[in-house]
């Protein structure tokens, strides 16, 4: 699994159990704001890390969760990027990744 599908579904863990939503619970959550989604549905995806943006998106509007801070730190000469919700308990932190681009040449 992919470093970001990791972090993804470590912020979306890390925000349910703060606020003390168990899967089903923001399954129904969805359910009432619109969204077609089953535990097993919900399950699978938050397990796997791969979810679009904008379920992602949606399960935090409907735990409550209004904002997620990225910040970046050094850490014995180590640029490491952390995230924070917006009662600024870390919620991960990371080995800053370079981007290239096609621009790049790669």
């Amino acid at each position: 699994m992919s470093e970001w599908n990791n972090k993804v579904k470590r912020i979306l863990k890390s925000e349910l159990v703060k606020r003390g939503f168990s899967t089903e619970d923001l399954t129904n959550l969805l359910n009432k704001n619109g969204c077609a989604e089953t535990k097993s549905s919900v399950d699978s995806k938050i397990s796997r890390g791969t979810f679009s943006a904008s379920f992602f998106m949606q399960c935090l509007y409907v735990i409550g969760c209004s904002k997620i801070e990225i910040e970046e730190y050094h850490q014995n000469g180590i640029l490491l990027t952390s995230i924070v919700s917006e009662s600024s308990n870390l919620m991960a932190a990371e080995l800053n990744v370079e981007y290239k681009t096609a621009k790049d040449g790669n």
